[in-house]
């Protein structure tokens, strides 16, 4: 489908894909692992509560995100840290609450994904992320990021605690992964619409590692810093991060107008 005129002229509702953008998301889905870890066991309100205690601020945050139709930094990452929340929260309720083991959680994400983006195609005409000028849009553009979250929740745990690799030896694998995916788009010249969200697939377990293994008691393999300083400092990271390149997109606005 062409878009319309309007759509066109639009701006963008998602930001560019550069460095800051890997390091905030990298940010946000290891602080997705230890805050959905902190609210559900350390504050006791269980995972079904924390559930949906979350995806209630989640709907809220898109509310207000959808309602910007630009991309404004504070507003996006700020639905990219619930949302990464909630896709954990998602896999943990069916593998803990529901019984359903990593692998099947992983095959039936993997193909929700495959689905989205299937008749994201086949309604839009294209996947761009760089083309995300209207609702219709951004809607399976969250859509498919709530998928990636939780693929990648189930992913990271399949590996790490089923196949016995643990936190560290897990974080390293997945890193490797997404160092052979910018090894391929750069020399190789590997898609970049696939690169990108595969990389945005694989940095959500590579994220969630390494949470895990700074949050994690020693006797799980983990450093034991606690979900409550874990989160924190990574929240502070993001925070500090937003406000920059608020600031800065504030002063390149200003220079266009002079």
């Amino acid at each position: 489908m062409q878009p319309s005129p309007a759509d066109r002229d639009a701006p963008n509702r998602v930001p560019d894909i550069t460095l800051s953008f890997w390091l905030i998301k990298l940010l946000a889905v290891t602080m997705g692992e230890t805050a959905a870890d902190y609210l559900a066991v350390n504050l006791g309100l269980g995972l079904t509560a924390t559930s949906v205690l979350m995806t209630a601020v989640l709907i809220i945050a898109l509310i207000v995100q959808f309602a910007q139709r630009r991309y404004v930094p504070v507003w996006y990452w700020m639905a990219v840290v619930l949302i990464s929340v909630v896709g954990t929260l998602i896999t943990d309720n069916l593998v803990d609450n529901f019984g359903v083991s990593l692998i099947t959680t992983t095959w039936v994400f993997s193909l929700a994904l495959f689905v989205t983006f299937l008749i994201w195609y086949r309604v839009e005409g294209t996947l761009s992320i760089h083309e995300v000028r209207n609702f219709r849009r951004e809607a399976f553009y969250w859509l498919a990021i709530l998928f990636t979250f939780a693929l990648g929740t189930a992913a990271g745990d399949l590996v790490a605690e089923q196949f016995g690799l643990g936190y560290l030896a897990t974080g390293i694998l997945f890193g490797l992964i997404i160092a052979s995916l910018t090894f391929g788009y750069f020399v190789l010249k590997l898609d970049a619409l696939w690169a990108f969200w595969l990389c945005y697939i694989f940095t959500r377990p590579l994220g969630a590692s390494f949470g895990d293994l700074l949050s994690q008691p020693r006797d799980y393999g983990g450093f034991g810093l606690g979900t409550i300083a874990t989160s924190a400092g990574f929240l502070a990271a993001i925070v500090l991060l937003v406000l920059l390149m608020t600031l800065r997109r504030g002063k390149n606005t200003l220079s266009g107008a002079v």
